[in-house]
């Protein structure tokens, strides 16, 4: 009679979720490849997501020692998906798929060991959202160490891309790193030559991971301590940081550093000072006390005050940084052609408040220039911006920076900047709780064309309401509304909200 095989104590029991492109089917492979030439019987299954980033790949993988089977007188029956608490190892292309793992119970604190990415490819669901819809990564870090036995995690897409590999092979190096296989690295090694493709990096990004891996467990993520203002050597840059130092308060100086940063990146030195001028202001009349509510209105202020106007989408679009950054992520060389098209659709609105303010106005009403205009702007259009044409023509929008102060969009958006403030110390003086959802209410206007109008147009409607109920609208409702208007573009769920709050 032929001895029992005890499959639950011999068993290796591998997971890898990964997503589309990123070698998941050649690291499952690989592991195969390692355990059958190193007396293991191995196999391997898949279950595809509905897409690249909707849902990943899970492969499983189940090693068991060929001797053990040959000795019992039968072969394993080896199973084809991984069970909730049951699985030895999981393998993880990026961090929020290490979330997913742990969520289907693949992770568990007595038994398996968690592999991941800490790098982010963000999902649909997150990019869609009109707001900041991203998951929090240190509490997808802080959730996966709970769950797991051992958790070894670092940006292994850095790691691949200084290799000039891929991350599955940044993955196995990982896996070997840990020793929870059976295998030495020279088996591990062995098996990437066996693949005969990309050795030479995957071996480079293999030794990086491993090294990595070897040493221990990474640390907890920690929040960074805030910056020292810098000492620029521009006089007026000096000047503007000194002011910093000199009026606000330490623990925020760091984020209104940052504000003035951007300032002086989308207009000038003396659009910085104006950007301190109104912090101040707000500083001196909600009180040097409310830390919340100034750090968020300076964050919020240097958002509103770098509005995304024609003058900066063209500026940002002839950028040489630009043309760098999607040179390497295409992968092109010195010597290879790129090409890139900007599909562009300017409203008519865009092109009139693109113009000084009188004569924006005056296009803006309904006359025969203006329907000639329109006919002009009702189809989009290509433009090459590697080109010397295209980018000519985005260079000078962007060279009308010198006049933005004049255009008829900045006046329209001084207007606004300046109305939002009041409302937020008007809202300061009953309820600095109620102050601080006034000054996030500012997340609704982003964009431009169309996504700009949109979210203009939801917060406006908000704001109404704020005016409307005064001192009776409680903070967690104004807060409940926001995030109503972020829901979707068309204020429906808006509209809903504010008849269920009587504010309609």
């Amino acid at each position: 009679m032929n001895a029992p095989i005890n499959l639950s104590a011999k068993t290796i029991k591998v997971a890898i979720l990964a997503m589309g492109g990123e070698g998941g089917g050649v690291l499952a492979d690989w592991i195969v490849d390692l355990g059958e030439h190193n007396g293991y019987i191995a196999q391997t299954t898949s279950v595809p997501g509905v897409a690249q980033r909707t849902g990943a790949t899970i492969y499983y993988v189940e090693l068991f020692p060929r001797e053990i089977a040959e000795r019992a007188g039968r072969m394993p029956v080896l199973a084809l998906m991984p069970t909730p608490g049951d699985v030895d190892v999981v393998l993880a292309s990026e961090l929020m798929e290490a979330g997913r793992a742990v969520q289907r119970g693949l992770v568990t604190p007595d038994r398996t060991t968690l592999l991941s990415s800490t790098h982010r490819v963000y999902s649909i669901a997150e990019k869609a959202a009109m707001g900041d819809g991203r998951v929090d990564s240190n509490e997808l870090i802080a959730h996966a160490s709970k769950a797991a036995k051992r958790f070894i995690r670092f940006d292994m897409a850095q790691a691949a891309e200084a290799n000039g590999s891929v991350i599955s092979a940044v993955l196995f190096g990982a896996l070997a790193g840990t020793g929870v296989l059976p295998f030495s690295r020279a088996q591990f090694e062995a098996t990437i030559e066996r693949g005969g493709v990309g050795v030479k990096p995957s071996l480079r990004a293999f030794g990086a991971a491993f090294a990595m891996a070897e040493a221990s467990d990474a640390p907890p993520a920690s929040e960074p301590s805030a910056p020292a203002v810098p000492n620029p050597r521009d006089r007026k840059v000096a000047q503007v940081l000194q002011r910093v130092r000199d009026e606000q308060p330490a623990e925020i100086q760091h984020v209104v550093v940052e504000g003035v940063r951007r300032m002086i990146d989308y207009q000038d030195v003396g659009y910085a000072g104006l950007y301190l001028n109104r912090l101040q202001f707000v500083r001196q009349a909600a009180g040097v006390s409310n830390i919340p509510l100034l750090r968020e209105t300076a964050r919020h202020l240097a958002l509103w005050m770098s509005y995304e106007d024609t003058i900066r989408v063209a500026d940002l679009k002839t950028r040489s940084s630009r043309f760098e950054r999607v040179r390497g992520e295409v992968r092109a060389n010195d010597k290879q052609l790129l090409a890139i098209n900007e599909f562009m659709h300017p409203r008519v609105e865009e092109i009139c408040e693109t113009l000084p303010a009188g004569l924006g106005r005056w296009l803006m009403k309904p006359h025969f220039v203006h329907r000639l205009v329109r006919r002009f702007t009702t189809a989009g259009r290509v433009v090459t911006t590697s080109s010397l044409r295209g980018y000519l023509m985005l260079w000078s929008v962007a060279r009308l920076r010198a006049i933005r102060r004049c255009t008829l969009r900045y006046a329209l958006e001084t207007e606004r900047i300046e109305n939002w403030l009041a409302q937020v110390l008007a809202a300061a003086r009953l309820n600095p709780a109620l102050a601080l959802e006034v000054v996030q209410c500012q997340r609704l206007v982003k964009g431009y064309s169309d996504t700009h109008v949109r979210g203009l147009t939801n917060y406006q409607t908000l704001m109404g309401a704020v005016v409307r109920a005064g001192a009776r609208l409680a903070p967690a409702t104004l807060r409940e509304l926001r995030e109503a208007a972020l829901a979707d573009e068309q204020g429906k769920k808006l509209k809903e909200a504010l008849v269920r709050h009587a504010l309609a």
